[in-house]
């Protein structure tokens, strides 16, 4: 009998340690890896083995999770100092599945990277649920890449989604992910000025949402993030206010590019960016506390 896959996984923030339990509570051998080590030895404790750096999680995993902040952090901890490139060779029957949030063109690009040094395979594979998908598996998953590795990867994303769909080739899953940004990020903002109007006009907010559901307004963000507007009770954050901006400003980047118009999601962008500016401490919150800008 073939012994269970050894998996890895890299970054441990809000949506990478629920994920990682769940590779773990699922009874696979895991290696990991956190900039800031703290969450590392938290699942140290509970069995994972913890690497010096993303290099050794590729040497001794078959397939790897990323799961970071931008573009800029899935450059450093691929091709960074101790990096995934940096395996060598070694890696080329490796699997890299990223479930960070992207732009399409940079994932292909790091994915071409990296097979070149060290022949393993790149998936991109955003994920949308947040939080909470994250803590019960139920996440769903857009895919970019090579059918016969996605294929190799399904036991892994098996423990952490309920809903795998293969987009199609390089950059193809972050492509789907954006348009599913673009689509939220919009929605959050329209919910939040809801329940400010809502509450200035004298309603139970605390009522809304539950009031709406079901109707064509109804959206899982409305039922997950509308209590917390009626309430102000804006903690544990579930998405940030910087990374939803960070993603509808992806989507204006290629929609520059494909000479596409998108007019709604510009001026959507063009809000994030007036929050940055004017209130740069609610950029670090949960969407939720948006509402404090309407009433």
């Amino acid at each position: 009998m073939r012994p269970p896959q050894h998996f890895g996984f890299i970054g441990l923030g809000n949506m990478g340690l629920p994920m990682a339990r769940r590779l773990l509570a699922a009874g696979y051998p895991l290696t990991v890896w956190n900039r800031s080590p703290a969450r590392s030895a938290e699942l140290g404790r509970a069995g994972a083995h913890v690497a010096a750096n993303p290099a050794e999680v590729l040497q001794a995993a078959e397939i790897v999770g990323i799961c970071v902040k931008d573009g800029a952090a899935v450059e450093a901890v691929v091709f960074g100092p101790g990096g995934l490139a940096s395996a060598g060779r070694a890696a080329s029957p490796r699997v890299v599945v990223d479930f960070s949030t992207i732009a399409p063109a940079h994932a292909r690009d790091i994915g071409r990277r990296l097979e070149e040094r060290t022949g393993a395979a790149w998936l991109d594979a955003p994920v949308s649920g947040g939080v909470p998908g994250a803590e019960q598996g139920s996440l769903i998953c857009f895919v970019g890449g090579e059918a016969v590795d996605l294929e190799r990867a399904r036991p892994f994303l098996a423990a952490l989604t309920s809903r795998v769909t293969h987009m199609g080739p390089a950059g193809a899953g972050q492509t789907t992910k954006i348009c599913n940004q673009m689509i939220v990020a919009v929605n959050v903002l329209t919910i939040a000025e809801t329940y400010g109007l809502a509450r200035r006009a004298g309603v139970n907010v605390g009522s809304l949402a539950q009031a709406l559901a079901g109707g064509f307004a109804d959206s899982q963000p409305l039922q997950i993030f509308g209590p917390a507007m009626a309430s102000r009770q804006f903690q544990p954050t579930r998405t940030a206010v910087e990374l939803m901006a960070k993603d509808i400003g992806i989507s204006q980047d290629m929609a520059a590019a494909l000479q596409a118009d998108t007019p709604v999601s510009a001026f959507c962008s063009q809000l994030y960016a007036r929050i940055r500016e004017q209130d740069p401490a609610l950029f670090d919150r949960d969407v939720s506390a948006l509402v404090q800008r309407y009433g």
